[in-house]
């Protein structure tokens, strides 16, 4: 790997290529913002060769060259066909380290023994990447999380905005992650440029005792919910039972009205961009206790 560096693997990559902006193929170019991918993932307990690290969408194998250099084993799971080819041809010597799996990251199993991600996204797949990776780290407990976004994305991933980044997407996160926003990251680090601006983001693992005490689905199907409708006070969307509320064992139309009426008049007065996750905490432990 010695002979290896980021704009050799890009070049290589393009020249067999033209990038598709469909898949989200923009090639991180920037040796900083790689590297820096890789400290704040490792967080208290460093990428090493005890490790197992996920990438997603690794492309011409940037951030898998920095990632192979912890010494850490890798699982790198790519979409098209061509950059695997490229990347077995020129990670073949790593063939012990890192595992290349040609298929669609939202649709298969991740292994099980996963200790870390950092991936530059693909912009379009974001979110319900985001919804895996909760879904993974509830049963395996992830040490680490590095991913580059889209800007205005990882603003609404930490609700850095105030009001008006609140919404499902950072308030389900809180449940699991502190959210730190990062390294700016212009067009001109990727090859193609991208129309936007990227943000480095660390999700940091973290255990909230209090929330032991709430269902989290409940506290997701409810803020989904009011967010639907973010102009409207609660008072007018609570008062209908949530969608899929029978999904949730214990609930139905009947108990939900009826829990609603613990919901203090000055709660019910408010907008949904005005709550914290605490907030919302607060309302789901009233109206769970009804």
């Amino acid at each position: 790997m010695e002979d290896l560096d980021i704009r050799l693997l890009v070049d290589l990559l393009r020249d067999r290529i033209t990038p598709n902006r469909s898949l989200g193929q923009h090639f991180l170019l920037d040796e900083a913002v790689i590297k820096r991918a890789v400290e704040i993932a490792s967080g208290n307990k460093p990428i090493n060769q005890q490790s197992h690290v996920l990438e997603i969408g690794p492309g011409p194998g940037s951030l898998t060259l920095e990632l192979l250099r912890t010494g850490a084993r890798v699982t790198a799971i790519e979409f098209d066909e061509e950059s695997i080819s490229h990347l077995n041809r020129v990670f073949d010597s790593e063939e012990g380290r890192l595992q290349v799996i040609h298929g669609d990251a939202l649709q298969i199993e991740w292994p099980q023994d996963i200790t870390h991600i950092v991936s530059n996204l693909p912009y379009q797949i974001s979110s319900p990447i985001l919804e895996k990776i909760q879904t993974f780290h509830f049963k395996n407990h992830l040490q680490g999380i590095a991913l580059l976004v889209q800007e205005e994305f990882a603003e609404k991933m930490a609700m850095s905005k105030g009001y008006a980044s609140r919404g499902p997407l950072g308030h389900s996160l809180w449940l699991d992650f502190l959210v730190e926003l990062d390294l700016k990251v212009p067009p001109h680090s990727f090859s193609p440029s991208p129309r936007v601006h990227s943000r480095l983001t660390n999700l940091i693992p973290i255990h909230r005792d209090f929330l032991e005490s709430i269902d989290s689905r409940l506290y997701r199907m409810v803020i989904s919910e009011c967010f639907s409708n973010r102009r409207r006070k609660l008072r007018t969307t609570l008062k209908k039972p949530p969608n899929r509320l029978n999904r949730i064992s214990g609930w139905h139309r009947s108990r939900w009205l009826t829990a609603i009426t613990s919901i203090p008049n000055e709660t019910l007065d408010l907008r949904p961009e005005n709550l914290s996750s605490e907030d919302w905490v607060t309302i789901i432990s009233q109206i769970s206790q009804a």
